[in-house]
């Protein structure tokens, strides 16, 4: 009648979603000191095997920084989500990366946000993991350890649980 003694579903978290075909690796792998101690936050990495990279979550593109080497999507829950693509990659000068986004646009989880040129990207020398970072883990009670495998778009690879 009012369900006054039914239990509350558990909350599953929510789940994260790989941004790239590729080789997962933890946060902790990246050849980054700034990615790898999470200074900027947890999350994870990925060593990308195609060049188009899409959203790990929804929510509003809330930074594509001019040399596209990194996205900020925002989600409903205030989630600041980073999605950078390469190391030091800035570098280039926005020169490997065609967005397929712009600033304020709502976004779905799976919907292709960036194209890089990976051949472009070794031929310079530099390092293409695209690397997703929870930047303000104050929001966040938990993130999920991610494990190495191989891994396509779209997969759910990480849950995190919101305070």
């Amino acid at each position: 009648m009012f369900n006054f003694f039914k239990k509350k579903p558990k909350d599953d978290g929510t789940k994260i979603a790989a941004a790239v075909d590729g080789q997962l690796m933890p946060i902790t792998d990246v050849k980054d000191d700034v990615f790898s101690t999470k200074m900027l936050g947890d999350g994870y990495a990925i060593k990308p095997a195609s060049d188009d990279v899409y959203a790990p979550v929804s929510g509003k593109i809330s930074t594509l920084f001019p040399t596209k080497h990194a996205v900020g999507i925002t989600t409903d829950q205030g989630l600041e989500v980073l999605v950078h693509l390469g190391l030091d990659t800035v570098e280039l000068k926005g020169e490997p990366f065609e967005a397929a986004i712009q600033e304020g646009q709502t976004v779905n989880q799976g919907d292709k946000i960036i194209t890089m040129n990976r051949a472009l990207i070794a031929d310079k020398g530099y390092d293409d993991s695209v690397i997703v970072v929870y930047t303000n883990m104050d929001l966040l009670n938990s993130v999920s350890a991610v494990a190495a495998k191989t891994v396509a778009h779209g997969d759910e690879i990480q849950t995190i649980e919101y305070k």
